[in-house]
């Protein structure tokens, strides 16, 4: 008979597994501090955006307050990196020493894997895409710009001419990885040119075995969850993720439970923390780590939320680019935050409360977030329009 576990335990243990429930440190953000966050974490999805800052580097000021920024790069794309980029859900930045977790699935780029679109390139463009790593080779660090047809060029990130789909094809098949980056484009060199040769070495594991230390490593960072939830992290199928979680409970990694009102198996990481209380006050990025699964956030929170980048200005619900406010273990608010950068403000375009939350205790809370988040931004004030049910709070809160 499986134990049983409240929805609240699960979600507080999910927190936990989040690094959200224990209070911000008070100490200055080390690269020791930094990589084992990440280490918990999983990953970091990289997303262009940059209304208020790019997705990958809000998660860690979620966790760990204001820290620098130029951290994350070092770590990423240094001298010294502890973080690979690579597809895990999403394009992510991933723990390095894991990178032979993913090598089954370069070697399925490499074997013709993909979808029709990637299969008729390779078919077609096989000579052009040797034509293009031998020059890496000859050249060192290319950017897809490299590659462009002559004549005139499309600017913006998304030209997928040749070249760039050369070039995302060797990326995805391991061949090359991204050396650094200028502004969010990928600078690309050989694999073996980035990647330090401890990390080269290690020996491949059998795919099965990868697919399984992945599973591990997905339960270790969501703390409870559903076989969808495990396969979702780093998009894995569920079949293989079912088989994967069957060995794990096998071995003590994974206890089946119950969770009240779940409807479907969910399994207890080992280690997972179950927390008396949570402390966070964290604003979350559409890209989260909490936020990643849809389904999930909504089955821990009852919240339903979507990104309204793409939906017409008039037929918005709650703004923009919206970041949920993390308050004790409850969403408790909505804000569409931007960036000013050339008034140096930080921008409050719409402010929602949400259903059950006390409005004075998360307009205090809030406010006192956005000024953290305007600090580290280097935005001298934070500015609240009056779109919202907690727009008039907030504004007070903020003096």
């Amino acid at each position: 008979m499986s134990r049983t576990l409240s929805a609240r335990q699960a979600r507080r243990i999910a927190l936990a597994a989040q690094g959200l429930a224990n209070p911000r440190p008070t100490a200055p953000v080390t690269r020791r501090t930094f990589r084992k966050l990440v280490g918990e974490l999983g990953a970091l999805q990289l997303d262009s955006v940059n209304v208020f800052a790019r997705a990958h580097y809000v998660p860690p000021f979620a966790r760990l307050g204001p820290y620098p920024t130029t951290l994350l790069e070092q770590e990423a794309w240094g001298k010294r990196p502890s973080l690979f980029e690579y597809w895990a859900h999403a394009a992510c930045l991933i723990p390095i020493e894991r990178q032979p977790l993913f090598r089954w699935k370069m070697r399925w780029r490499r074997d013709g894997g993909g979808s029709p679109g990637w299969k008729a390139f390779l078919a077609d463009k096989r000579g052009y895409i040797d034509q293009v790593l031998a020059e890496i080779e000859r050249r060192g660090p290319v950017t897809g710009g490299d590659f462009a047809p002559e004549g005139k060029r499309t600017p913006g990130w998304w030209n997928w001419h040749d070249g760039k789909t050369a070039l995302e094809w060797l990326f995805n098949a391991g061949f090359i990885t991204t050396k650094t980056r200028r502004g969010f484009e990928r600078v690309y060199d050989l694999t073996e040119r980035v990647l330090p040769r401890a990390v080269l070495d290690l020996p491949t594991p059998p795919e099965a075995e990868a697919k399984r230390a992945l599973v591990r490593l997905a339960s270790r960072a969501l703390g409870v969850a559903t076989v969808s939830d495990l396969a979702a992290h780093y998009g894995l199928k569920q079949r293989e993720t079912a088989q994967a979680v069957n060995e794990l409970i096998e071995e003590g990694e994974l206890v089946p439970v119950t969770v009240e009102g779940w409807g479907r198996p969910a399994y207890l990481a080992k280690d997972a923390r179950l927390p008396r209380r949570v402390w966070a006050a964290s604003l979350l990025a559409p890209f989260d780590n909490l936020m990643w699964d849809r389904q999930r956030v909504e089955t821990l929170f009852g919240m339903r939320y979507r990104i309204e980048i793409y939906v017409p200005a008039e037929k918005r619900v709650h703004g923009y680019y919206v970041y949920p406010f993390l308050l004790g273990e409850q969403i408790a608010a909505r804000v569409d935050l931007k960036a000013d950068r050339a008034a140096g403000v930080l921008r409050v375009q719409a402010a929602h409360r949400e259903p059950g939350a006390d409005e004075g205790q998360v307009a205090s809370a809030l406010a006192a977030e956005l000024r953290t988040a305007a600090d580290w931004l280097q935005l001298p004030d934070v500015a609240v329009a009056g779109r919202g049910d907690l727009a008039a709070d907030l504004r007070r809160a903020l003096g």
